[in-house]
């Protein structure tokens, strides 16, 4: 009889993306999504918006490696990154690319991320979160297709996939198209 043994996933560290991670976070998204990611309407959209670092989140493994300043950074697993829009003219944040290292998916690491960004998005007083993406994944962290019905984003996409999470109770629907803030 074999016994297995339940490997634990490394703890994680959820930070705000901070200038010196640029070089790391952008070399994960490469991995992740190959260079296929440009041709797409999330792209268009990052072309216009404005970077959010306040509301965009690293995700650090505990294990530490050498850095220069002798304090053990971590590995980066995970990053999502946030950017200001607008949707009709209301200000709103747009999410992507969200990716996580290969060896690191399926533990929970990526709704961790989300759920982060969208605390820290709420955080700086925003009202919605937009992100093209799959609702099975994505609405056990609160986004719905139904929220992004009325979404206009630039360039092909299914509009099933346009997906919209409300940051506050009063916040009503989105409708228009996305542009810069």
């Amino acid at each position: 009889m074999t016994v297995q043994t339940a490997v634990a996933p490394p703890a994680l560290r959820l930070q705000l993306e901070q200038p010196d991670d640029a070089a790391l976070v952008d070399a994960l998204i490469a991995r992740a999504f190959g260079p296929g990611r440009h041709t797409k309407a999330s792209e268009r959209v990052r072309e216009f918006a404005t970077f959010a670092p306040d509301c965009s989140v690293c995700a650090w493994g505990s294990e530490s490696r050498g850095s220069p300043d002798g304090k053990g950074a971590g590995r980066l697993l995970g990053a999502a990154r946030m950017w200001r829009i607008t949707v009709g003219g209301e200000p709103a944040t747009f999410l992507g690319p969200f990716a996580v290292e290969q060896g690191e998916r399926n533990a929970g690491f990526g709704a961790r991320l989300i759920a982060r960004a969208c605390e820290a998005a709420q955080a700086a007083g925003e009202s919605h979160v937009v992100l093209v993406g799959d609702e099975d994944y994505f609405s056990r962290v609160g986004f719905s297709a139904a929220g992004g019905r009325e979404v206009i984003l630039p360039g092909p996409v299914d509009q099933r996939r346009v997906l919209v999470r409300a940051l506050k109770a009063d916040a009503g629907l989105l409708s228009g198209a996305v542009g810069p803030r």
